[in-house]
């Protein structure tokens, strides 16, 4: 089958749509997916220009959001005309997996991130040679396959096109306040960087019941935005020092939680001093970027923490269901950090995400997509 793509031919190069992709054909436990819309993620830009690599020529993307149009012969799950957010793929057989924790699948990196299917087969070809492509997804397409567990089903009165991010900004800065953190009522937290993946952490945080809610950043108008959606308080760093101003709003003592999306190292390293005596980082920036810890001084006294966190440590057959239902309270309202754009749009979207001009960008892939009324 051939389908529409946008490719990326060598590290650095720009993202190039082409129509002449080969589509893998259906395996039994797959889902051929019509795509609808994509979030743009920094992980793509991180590979797009070889901070992190899997191969060239790649189709990126991993923040897919589509219907079903066919099902291999084992799915059990799923039928075509079912609406999907696609994650991460989790192989489910190992000791991980088996305890409840995919995200830290031992298969992890071969089935993600190894840019081909987990048997080892190719899911793009163009002119005969293989498309490496990511998370086992690659949703910057006309149309995919995934496996089963790649997929989420979604109710279909909500709008797809703001769904997918859902499959890893959201649900990686949220999961990283839910299920790692878990901060108790009464708490304070404060998030650097209010980006898709911060300002979901900062969501996560007021919903949980943290009373002092931080937002850091150097933009004013994202800050207002943390405050519209429940930030208690906002630092900008061109005008104040994060760290004294942390100790001021929390009394002297610092925040028990931080969460820092940056991935810079002065910043990562300031968020150390900002923790309260027992408090943990999370630093989950997709970075190359390294920090200096003094373990004696930085550490081991004020027994503070630094954790590391893959996606949240999200189950997304879980918590993508529990994102919806805050959404649909209105306690999670996402999708004020999306900007659509058309799919032939993508290099100027994705330069709108790296410069910040856009908090979270959404490529619509069917642009004749309608959501139910």
């Amino acid at each position: 089958m051939k389908i529409k793509a946008a490719i990326v031919d060598k590290k650095g190069a720009k993202f190039d749509i082409r129509d002449d992709v080969e589509l893998a054909e259906l395996q039994p436990d797959d889902l051929q997916i019509h795509m609808v819309a994509t979030g743009i993620c920094h992980s793509d830009e991180a590979i797009r220009k070889g901070d992190a690599e899997i191969g060239y020529p790649v189709i990126l993307g991993h923040e897919g959001s589509g219907i079903v149009e066919k099902v291999g012969s084992e799915v059990k799950n799923f039928k075509p005309g079912d609406h999907v957010v696609l994650s991460f793929y989790g192989c489910g057989n190992c000791i991980n997996c088996l305890k409840g924790k995919p995200t830290k699948c031992l298969n992890y990196a071969a089935n993600n991130l190894s840019g081909v299917r987990p048997d080892g087969s190719a899911h793009f070809t163009e002119n005969g040679h293989k498309i490496d492509d990511m998370f086992d997804q690659s949703s910057f397409t006309t149309t995919t396959v995934v496996r089963e567990r790649n997929a989420v089903k979604v109710p279909k009165e909500l709008d797809l096109r703001k769904l997918g991010p859902l499959g890893c900004g959201y649900v990686t800065g949220s999961g990283t306040v839910f299920n790692t953190l878990k901060p108790e009522p009464g708490s304070t937290i404060a998030v650097i960087g209010t980006g898709a993946v911060g300002l979901a952490a900062m969501m996560a945080g007021k919903i949980s019941g943290c009373t002092t809610v931080i937002a850091v950043d150097r933009h004013d108008s994202r800050l207002e935005l943390a405050k519209e959606l429940g930030a208690t308080d906002t630092i900008n760093t061109n005008d104040e020092d994060m760290v004294k101003k942390i100790k001021e709003l929390t009394d002297g003592k610092g925040v028990d939680y931080a969460v820092d999306t940056t991935g810079v190292t002065a910043v990562m390293e300031a968020a150390i001093q900002s923790l309260a005596q027992g408090g943990t980082l999370a630093p989950i920036a997709v970075t190359a970027n390294h920090i200096d810890v003094d373990t004696w001084n930085d550490l081991c006294p004020s027994d503070r923490t630094i954790v590391g966190v893959n996606m949240g440590d999200s189950i997304p057959q879980v918590d993508i269901p529990r994102l919806i239902k805050f959404y649909q309270l209105g306690m999670f309202d996402f999708d004020k950090t999306e900007k659509f754009y058309d799919f032939d749009q993508i290099n100027e979207a994705n330069a709108d995400s790296v410069s910040g001009k856009t908090i979270k960008p959404v490529l619509i892939i069917d642009k004749d997509y309608q959501p139910a009324k």
